[in-house]
């Protein structure tokens, strides 16, 4: 019966015989209805499967639209390069090297406008330096005589696989080529939505910046309040700038090949970014510690907790203003007329949370006159202050740390001045 609804798509038909009894009747099933099953079952599985991968490039191009704006350039670049290849005219000034061409669209082009510098320069710098060595060896087997010709020759054939008489057309359409991929990469790159390295070095900055500063604060206040839900989301920013280091020296590698962009100009002191970046590192690392604090199986009594929580959560709440404040000055590239007031009140709380680290000797002879707890009460509150202690250490450190971090910004922005006052000199026209 079952076998035959399947069959029937869930519709039973019964027959009644003669001694009253009722028969399911069931339907021939023949090859073509089992063809048009199978057929049905692969098409609406290829529809489903093309619907999620739709899905899935939707939610990846709203997600990030840089990506969809770079499959857009790449697939222009490739059809207008293409034209070299299908065009006659332009395919009889090349040759059959026409390919070269689009291959060099497919090696070179980057998302950024200096990768794209970078791989374009490098490629046409190794395309001329083996031209040249051709054109070399060409001229060792000439020179050589007829007795060491097929030497120079063999060894040429070994390595390069074969060899041509018109060395020099072959040079030429080749390096011609080139050329053509690498111009027309560098246009499209440049003119369609172009992408900078330095301003995606800069964001990076600033947004790591950010992300240090909620972890910071939502770490402490974690550990003092236990509180949950957005702060605990935010202690894992962190971890975004522990792991930026290979990014922010590419694009500050990149980011020199770029002309002026923007407020960017070309001598833009990309390196001191660099040493932004080390700063932060050095504050994430301490912040990971105080996560290891909180997630420490060893917690401090309530009491001891309490009596640190006020100085910490200060010291935690002026310190991620210090460097939301240093964010901003990132972002607008000057000098923040606050952080000098800023870092005072971080050096105030840290003043105070050293006071009350110092009137904890207090707490470490209970009121207790029991003769069994004589012997403990040395061991126990030393051993229940210990975490708490720790956490406070790393606090201080961590404001040390972004004092540092203080001093790079403002070498950044100071260097940034000096650099957009010489430019405006030099652009400036000379009064006669």
């Amino acid at each position: 019966m079952a076998s035959g609804k399947e069959l029937c798509e869930g519709v039973e038909w019964r027959i009644r015989v003669v001694d009253g009894s009722s028969e399911v009747l069931v339907p021939p099933t023949g090859l073509a209805r089992k063809v048009w099953l199978r057929t049905k079952g692969l098409i609406s599985g290829l529809g489903m499967k093309v619907r999620m991968f739709l899905k899935q490039a939707w939610d990846m191009g709203a997600n990030d639209p840089r990506k969809v704006i770079h499959c857009i350039k790449v697939g222009l670049a490739l059809t207008i390069v293409s034209l070299v290849y299908f065009m006659r005219p332009l395919y009889d000034g090349v040759g059959g090297n026409a390919m070269w061409a689009i291959m060099t669209v497919v090696v070179v082009f980057e998302p950024t406008v200096g990768a794209t510098l970078y791989k374009c320069l490098n490629r046409v710098c190794a395309t001329c330096l083996a031209g040249f060595l051709a054109v070399g060896v060409h001229w060792i087997a000439s020179q050589s005589g007829d007795r060491f010709e097929p030497f120079v020759v063999g060894a040429s054939i070994f390595i390069l696989g074969y060899r041509v008489d018109k060395l020099f057309d072959l040079a030429h359409q080749r390096i011609s080529t080139i050329i053509i991929g690498t111009s027309l990469c560098i246009l499209v790159i440049m003119l369609v939505c172009p992408i900078w390295s330095g301003q995606e070095l800069h964001s990076l900055t600033v947004r790591n910046m950010d992300k240090l500063s909620d972890s910071l604060d939502g770490c402490v206040r974690l550990y003092f309040t236990n509180s949950n839900g957005e702060d605990d989301q935010k202690l894992q920013g962190y971890k975004c700038v522990l792991s930026s280091k290979a990014s922010e020296e590419s694009m500050a590698n990149f980011a020199r090949w770029e002309p002026s962009h923007g407020r960017f100009n070309f001598r833009h002191p990309w390196k001191q970014y660099l040493k932004i970046g080390a700063s932060m590192r050095s504050c994430a690392y301490c912040i990971e510690a105080l996560n290891s604090c909180i997630n420490s199986e060893n917690q401090a009594a309530e009491s001891i907790k309490k009596h640190l929580s006020t100085s910490c959560l200060k010291v935690s709440s002026s310190s991620s203003s210090a460097i939301k404040e240093l964010a901003e000055s990132v972002k607008k590239m000057n000098k923040s007329p606050t952080i000098d007031l800023l870092v005072e009140e971080m050096n105030s709380a840290l003043e105070e949370l050293h006071n009350d680290l110092k009137s904890l000797s207090h707490l470490l002879n209970p009121s207790t006159t029991a003769e069994n707890q004589i012997s403990a009460t040395g061991l126990v509150p030393f051993m229940e202050i210990i975490p708490v202690v720790t956490l406070a250490s790393i606090l201080i450190e961590i404001s040390v740390r972004i004092e540092a971090l203080v001093g790079s910004v403002e070498e950044l922005v100071k260097e940034s001045e000096m650099k957009d006052k010489i430019v405006a000199k030099e652009e400036k026209p000379e009064e006669p």
